[in-house]
């Protein structure tokens, strides 16, 4: 998957009741291909997760009726909405304005005005996290997985406590010659043409 594609498919959701800020960073993020929505409050946004998944959201903090803090501190307490990065982008930059931001959950915080390529580092750094919580650590040789406290074991297993994905068993062609190629019973059932 190239840089491009990987982008496109990160899905970026812009909370800001400045409409001037929201069409400054469409602009910006549409032009490095990344996929964006638009919230203009805390609720909008707690309806837009509550209905498609986001791989971040880009908060503002003041905004009527419902801060950026609030908004964040009530996506980390969704269990189905916590893992969503989210971005503070806000023109509060007094350090305990920062601190309560990291507090209430954000994985960073960048102060306006910003810098365009600091935006785009900071979002594609997240990018890179997104594909990095994505990989799962397998032996070259076995084949076998490391779970999340560092225990190796069966990848059947590893999917079956991740996922509620179930398994079937069978053996692929390759296989069966392999195991049975020599056996006279395979070779008329399965050899003959």
């Amino acid at each position: 998957m190239t840089e491009t594609s990987i982008e496109q498919s990160f899905s970026i959701l812009v909370v800001d009741d400045e409409p001037k800020n929201v069409q400054l960073l469409g602009n910006l993020l549409e032009e490095n291909h990344y996929d964006i929505e638009f919230a203009l409050n805390g609720p909008d946004c707690l309806e837009w997760l509550d209905n498609r998944p986001f791989d971040l959201v880009l908060l503002d903090i003041m905004m009527p009726g419902m801060t950026g803090y609030e908004v964040c501190e009530t996506i980390k307490s969704d269990m189905a909405k916590q893992h969503i990065p989210v971005i503070f982008l806000t023109a509060k930059s007094e350090t305990e304005d920062i601190v309560k931001g990291f507090d209430a959950g954000a994985s960073d915080y960048i102060t306006k005005p910003f810098k365009a390529p600091e935006l785009l580092a900071r979002v594609k750094k997240e990018v890179e996290l997104k594909i990095l919580r994505g990989l799962i650590p397998i032996c070259a040789n076995c084949k076998d997985v490391r779970d999340d406290e560092g225990a190796w074991g069966q990848i059947e297993a590893y999917i079956q406590e991740h996922s509620a994905a179930l398994f079937s068993h069978g053996m692929c062609p390759k296989c069966m010659d392999q195991l049975y190629g020599d056996q006279d019973w395979y070779k008329k059932r399965f050899k003959t043409k």
